[in-house]
């Protein structure tokens, strides 16, 4: 029994500290923390790193690979959607499309320099760090930002679903039911699919955890699901960008635990030679990888631009630091092969929280960045250590 408490506890570690560090913040906060406005302000400021780190999750499971271009492209991307969408006074659709269509392109050079001519993701990524920051800041001629963008585009990603069902006002509040239902499915539909999960483990024999625990599982994520939607009601409906996220990640995680091409991201991280020997294309898995991350950049800048509705020349800054954090700290491994969509969840939501529990008790946003990179250093530290004692036994 004890063996089974410390393996709950060991292989959910980040969540423990994620609570911790929330409960932390809302007593040093004199309970701010867990008001409905930040619950809205922590999806709506931090929508580009779950996008981002879904992103950085595939480069780094093919073998602790990853992308330090993603921020730089972030703000150039944007700066070209807005010349596009302002400048030219292009619809909203022909913004996207352009911008889409240079996501591609540049997915499509990065992955094949790095793939194909087998130069070192680091290095590659790196000259886009260096180069496309700088060509996006001058295709701005001096000026600091470029705006407003098209209300038809923010309002794509940034505001708040209406509700739909016409929510009561009780004692001066106005309650959104939208988002009641909204988290009333997410919870049903994370009950039956974690319930069918066990089933299918059991009907092939394999290891499938106890009822008990599943229940334990059931009640955890349905209680922090509908708190979610119980303060977006109170804050006035679920954000438009909380949406985008959850489609991306629910892609995702199908795609790296139901496909085979996301086991070959696995494979190919956990030894890369043996994955070539089998038949699997090695290259193109790693093509795509980086193709890929280019394009769900563009989706971040899509979420970046509509909340400042305007592209400037900061845009970006420090995102790729952030997406490879929440990575690490969601227990994706530096190494490759191993990781999973939901550690990264965790980890990109511990890092928005401390950077807005931080922000809430006024502290320097310098000594915001040493926090989290003592909380990156003890991810990577925590891992190591794990590692060898696993090797050990």
């Amino acid at each position: 029994m004890k063996d089974k408490i410390l393996k709950v506890f060991k292989e959910n570690t980040m969540l423990i500290v994620l609570v911790l560090v929330v409960l932390f913040f809302n007593v040093m906060t004199s309970g701010t923390m867990l008001q409905p406005s930040q619950f809205n302000a922590l999806i709506t400021q931090n929508a580009y790193v779950y996008v981002l780190a879904t992103g950085m999750l595939m480069c780094m499971l093919t073998g602790g690979n990853i992308d330090l271009s993603c921020g730089s492209f972030v703000c150039f991307v944007g700066v070209i959607g807005a010349k596009v969408m302002v400048d030219r006074g292009a619809s909203t659709p022909v913004g996207i499309l352009v911008m889409l269509l240079i996501g591609v392109v540049y997915g499509c050079l990065l992955g094949f320099v790095i793939a194909y001519i087998n130069i070192p993701p680091w290095i590659a990524t790196l000259a886009g760090f260096l180069a496309l920051r700088g060509w996006g800041v001058a295709l701005m001629h001096g000026a600091s930002n470029i705006s407003p963008l098209p209300k038809a585009f923010c309002g794509l990603f940034t505001g708040k679903m209406n509700d739909l069902f016409g929510g009561p006002r009780i004692g001066g509040v106005q309650y959104n039911m939208t988002s009641i239902v909204i988290g009333i499915v997410a919870s049903v539909i994370v009950v039956l699919l974690l319930v069918r999960g066990r089933m299918i483990k059991l009907k092939k024999g394999y290891e499938a955890d106890s009822i008990v625990a599943v229940i334990v599982k059931c009640v955890l994520i349905d209680f922090v699901i509908m708190l979610f939607a119980y303060k977006f009601s109170l804050a006035g409906g679920v954000p438009y960008a909380l949406i985008w996220v959850a489609v991306i990640v629910l892609i995702y995680s199908f795609i790296t635990s139901k496909t085979d091409i996301g086991r070959y991201f696995y494979t190919i991280g956990g030894n890369a030679e043996a994955t070539r020997l089998s038949g699997i294309d090695t290259k193109k898995i790693m093509f795509l990888a980086y193709l890929n991350m280019a394009v769900l950049t563009v989706i971040s800048a899509f979420l970046t631009m509509s909340r400042f509705s305007a592209a400037n020349s900061t845009a970006g800054t420090n995102y790729e630091m952030d997406a490879i954090s929440a990575c690490v700290v969601g227990g994706v491994s530096a190494y490759g092969g191993s990781g999973t969509v939901f550690g990264m969840i965790v980890g990109a939501t511990l890092i928005g929280v401390i950077n807005l529990g931080m922000s809430l008790m006024g502290i320097d946003a310098n000594w915001q960045k040493v926090v989290k990179g003592v909380v990156l250093l003890g991810a990577v530290v925590f891992e190591i250590l794990n590692n060898r004692k696993n090797a050990t036994r």
